[in-house]
């Protein structure tokens, strides 16, 4: 069985764990009653906060900007304020009928809870915390949706390599290393790309 949490990290390079806090987890899962995976954390406290690809934002629950308890709230509010009823959505645009979910709703024990978003208006959910089997749920910021039943570890390396990971035609594929960006933690820094190690793509 791969282990793409290593693989993740082979690829992206050593991890820095700028901001890892071994409280910061139990916090923020005490506070939005939940259990996040162990791989996405595991990714989070490696790397975040970071813009990885040119486009995918890793937020970390240990800083004050680009706090992922935040982030997380924020995203919930605001797709919770949508009324998805009024929608009239097609069978093809609605998530409840695509993904066989009872109702569609944020930050609830059987909802989507955010966990990565994109410069391109995609967000990346955990759907169903606790159920059977991680699976995540893209939407696209057009009204279309994915679904992949994969570990956040897994989803982010298929992501990398350039499969369709938010979408049908959703490539995000640039050939060489990773390329990453240290969000600006104060106001006025700016920060300087840089590459993890080569991948031979």
């Amino acid at each position: 069985m791969t282990d793409y949490l290593q693989v993740v990290i082979n690829m992206i390079g050593t991890p820095e764990n700028r901001y890892a806090d071994p409280a910061a987890w139990p916090r923020l899962e005490g506070e939005l009653g939940l259990k996040l995976p162990a791989d996405y954390k595991s990714i989070i406290d490696a790397y975040a906060p970071i813009k990885l690809n040119g486009h995918l934002y890793l937020s970390h629950p240990a800083t004050h900007r680009w706090n992922l308890g935040q982030w997380i709230q924020d995203t919930i509010r605001a797709f919770s304020d949508v009324d998805w009823d009024e929608l009239d959505l097609d069978p093809d645009e609605d998530p409840r009928e695509l993904f066989g979910l009872e109702e569609l709703t944020f930050g609830t024990p059987n909802g989507l809870w955010p966990l990565a978003s994109t410069d391109r208006g995609e967000t990346v959910f955990l759907a169903e915390p606790g159920g059977q089997g991680e699976r995540l749920i893209i939407a696209d910021g057009d009204g279309w949706w994915a679904e992949h039943r994969t570990p956040f570890a897994e989803w982010l390396h298929r992501y990398l390599i350039g499969d369709d990971m938010t979408g049908p035609n959703s490539s995000a594929f640039y050939p060489g290393p990773v390329k990453l960006e240290h969000l600006p933690m104060s106001p006025g820094e700016r920060t300087q790309p840089y590459h993890g190690p080569d991948r031979g793509m």
